[in-house]
């Protein structure tokens, strides 16, 4: 009896197995054929979508400098990196909404220097307004490699580096740039010269006989280095034109912050940073121009450390509002979000 019991279970499983594998394959073989839609669907599925071509202006100009659209080389060449950039949606809205933060810094330390504005569209090219390296080392808003930025007053060692301190960076950057236009004359040459150095654009300049960036047959990062600056010039004076919408509250705002004066040592970072009122992480976001978690300081130089003011972490977002301590499970509507109070922003 058990015996045969044993049987009718070992039966039943070997069904239900059969079962399940005759189900799945079922659904692998079967699953092309039931995703599949006919061209009358696939019609209508696609009337709702398209992909427009980018405007190019009858007038363009770089740095006071007009731009030879009229012919056809400098207007494809525009033209394609306007194209990259534009359908590049994550990286393009990242660099709008940053730059509402520093740009105004930017621009003045621009006017200050006798630099041309539209330079800070080079920076935005250089690192997209973030401290990153390069392969080659270079660092910061305005990707420094550490020989030059000494040569151009910034201190870089193993505890202080200030590539990354994007107010002196871009102090120093005008200092190259201006040095640079009294030797071409040309502030689209400059920002050549920025890309690929003084040897990278001379030799170009003396082969091919040219005076002007939009002659010369360069190396193809500097070639399209140009205009690619131009490109996010066009768009972030335009974002509208080129599909790129948002309100105002969506971008990063201007941080309440002030500067202490420091010319001794700090042993610890972490409790220095608690000591101004601010976590070690903030910190460090404001001042990554500081290396190390101690500043030894054995030269009693004088450093401006930037350091956020009272509740400025928050208010910017929610100025006029209590945030809450503890969790709710109460369902928050936002009542901003509809489609009037996003024109009127504009």
């Amino acid at each position: 009896m058990k015996s045969r019991l044993k049987q009718i279970s070992l039966h039943a499983v070997y069904v239900l197995l059969t079962l399940l594998i005759a189900f799945v394959l079922f659904k692998i073989f079967s699953y092309s054929k039931t995703n599949e839609i006919d061209d009358a669907q696939y019609q209508n599925q696609r009337r709702g979508y398209a992909n427009y071509t980018m405007p190019l202006p009858k007038e363009v100009s770089f740095a006071g400098e007009r731009v030879p659209i009229e012919n056809f080389d400098v207007r494809e060449s525009l033209d394609k990196e306007l194209h990259k950039i534009s359908f590049w949606h994550s990286e393009m809205f990242l660099y709008i909404k940053r730059a509402n933060r520093y740009f105004p810094t930017i621009e003045a330390i621009l006017k200050e220097n006798g630099v041309p504005e539209d330079f800070k569209y080079v920076c935005v090219t250089e690192s997209g307004l973030t401290n990153v390296v390069s392969p080659a080392g270079a660092a910061g808003f305005w990707q420094f490699m550490r020989a030059t930025a000494r040569e151009y007053g910034l201190i870089v060692n193993k505890e202080v580096d200030e590539r990354y301190n994007w107010r002196k960076a871009t102090i120093a950057a005008c200092k190259y740039l201006k040095k640079r236009y009294n030797k071409y004359g040309s502030w689209a040459l400059v920002a050549a010269s920025y890309n690929a150095g003084d040897g990278g654009v001379n030799k170009f300049m003396k082969y091919q006989n040219e005076k002007s960036y939009y002659d010369l047959a360069l190396y193809e990062e500097t070639g399209r280095y140009v205009y690619r600056a131009i490109a996010i010039k066009l768009i972030m004076e335009n974002p509208r034109n080129y599909g790129f919408v948002y309100r105002k509250r969506d971008l990063y705002p201007v941080l309440d912050t002030k500067q202490i004066e420091v010319d001794s040592t700090i042993s610890n970072m972490a409790t220095f940073a608690k000591s101004v009122g601010m976590t070690y992480k903030v910190f460090k976001m404001l001042n990554p121009w500081l290396r190390k978690h101690e500043l030894s300081n054995e030269s009693r130089l004088n450093y401006s450390i930037t350091v956020l003011k009272k509740g400025a972490r928050s208010k910017k977002y929610f100025p006029d509002e209590k945030i809450a301590k503890k969790p709710t499970d109460k369902k928050v509507i936002d009542k901003t979000q509809n489609d009037d109070d996003f024109d009127k922003e504009w």
